[in-house]
């Protein structure tokens, strides 16, 4: 008599159970607009939601712990002119945001701890570069401050938002780009593009260093639906989720080194399809409760968690659940990347459970406009037709030195008011 043998895995019985309705963010308009970013971007001390918005575009962001039916005059980010298609939190400061739009601008942020008393229309830095729509926007995993941006001019570029300026700029891709991501340390990544084609690209290099594949390790047909699949890879636990937009669904597989590769687990089903969803970083889960990943599924008018657990029955730390993972620390300077040198995420433990760090601020030091580009000509000609004076310019340089000090010392000044203002909030004081 044969015996079917059951493959050994301690993902085998991984389950998804939704969070219960007080767990749960109500009265979120989410954004109808046409694009299929996830609309949802999530950290271990807020949630960001591109809602629907009159006159330009604007998302909802939103303190973990703030659930419940959102208030109707809560304070929306609105700096964007057009509607915002994309947002993504810096995987090194949980305090910063970039979006784009389709203004054709990538903008960033930096979200305040206590929630702002009026809508934020002040960005910390506009990134200019695109000439249509910009559709996506992807954090270095290991750099301080290397955001990646992609449009529908076909344009990638990478910039140094502590400078804002692009320092790469690629012009591979004869089509519509559909998604861009890292690979772990960013020495590379890859991207899915509407004319049919995965790329592999080093930035650095500026070029593609794969093209297609000769055939694929594997093949799962999951079904007919013609929805887009949001995927979601855990390095740590080497799961794969599967969330359909306009699916009611979740598929998650774990990968493996050896055939067949991909081996199916489970799916988690409910009655309400999804409009979006964010995934939340490892070091937001609750070990306690052997939860192995936490996402964040879009309805129409609300946000609801849903918890992918292991079932175990000791209260103990399950180290084999939990190596260390990717921390909030940055491994490598901008400056060093963009020479050649990588480094793989500074790791961290979560035997403790993970506590965020308070607010610290992004340093945007621009520049001066006078090194970089050329002035109009006239703007160098004052009163007689000719070209400034050598003392005047010294004299306008210095005066421009000046300002900006002036401007980092307020907006210092500004960043500690808040933070005491966030520890009377929270009663820490």
């Amino acid at each position: 008599m044969s015996r079917s043998i059951v493959r050994q895995s301690k993902f085998r019985h991984v389950f998804g159970q939704a969070g219960k309705a007080e767990q749960c963010y109500d009265d979120i308009r989410v954004s109808k607009v046409t694009w299929d970013s996830s609309f949802c971007a999530v950290n271990p001390k807020f949630l960001a939601v591109i809602v629907e918005a009159s006159g330009g575009g604007a998302f909802l962001v939103l303190p973990l712990s703030k659930v419940g039916r959102l208030d109707k005059n809560h304070p929306l980010v609105i700096g964007h002119s057009g509607p915002v298609l994309d947002i993504d939190w810096c995987p090194h400061n949980d305090n910063i945001l970039a979006s784009c739009s389709e203004d054709c601008t990538a903008m960033v942020w930096q979200i305040p701890d206590h929630t702002p008393t009026r809508p934020m229309s002040e960005p910390i830095v506009v990134l200019e570069g695109h000439s249509k729509r910009v559709g996506i926007v992807s954090w270095h995993p290991t750099a301080r401050n290397i955001l990646l941006s992609a449009g529908s001019d076909n344009l990638i570029i990478i910039w140094n938002v502590g400078t804002g300026e692009p320092l790469i700029i690629m012009e591979d891709h004869p089509d519509l780009i559909y998604n861009v991501s890292w690979n772990r340390n960013g020495s590379l990544f890859c991207t899915t593009c509407k004319d049919r084609r995965l790329r592999v690209c080093d930035p650095r290099k500026r070029e593609v260093v794969a093209t297609n594949f000769e055939e694929p390790i594997a093949v799962l047909e999951l079904d007919t639906s013609n929805g887009v699949l949001l995927p979601y890879y855990d390095p740590d636990t080497n799961m794969v989720y599967l969330c359909g937009k306009g699916d009611s669904s979740i598929r998650y597989f774990e990968i493996t080194d050896e055939p067949p590769y991909v081996h199916y687990v489970s799916t988690f089903s409910s009655k309400e399809p999804q409009r979006g969803m964010g995934f939340m970083p490892k070091r937001g889960v609750d070990v306690s409760k052997c939860e192995i990943a936490r996402l964040y599924k879009l309805h129409e008018r609300k946000c609801e968690p849903i918890m992918m657990t292991v079932p175990r029955k000791s209260d103990l730390f399950q180290d084999d659940l939990y190596p260390d993972t990717a921390g909030p620390d940055p491994a490598i300077e901008p400056e060093d990347w963009l020479e050649g040198r990588d480094e793989d995420p500074i790791l961290v433990s979560l035997r403790d459970g993970y506590t965020p760090p308070k607010s610290r601020e992004l340093k945007v030091a621009k520049k001066n406009v006078l090194d970089s580009r050329a002035t109009p000509q006239r703007s160098l000609s004052s009163c007689d037709g000719t070209n400034l004076p050598p003392q005047l310019l010294e004299k306008l340089l210095e005066e421009i030195q000046n300002l900006k000090a002036t401007v980092l010392s307020q907006e210092k000044r500004i960043c500690d008011l808040e933070n005491k203002l966030s520890k009377y909030t929270n009663g820490t004081v």
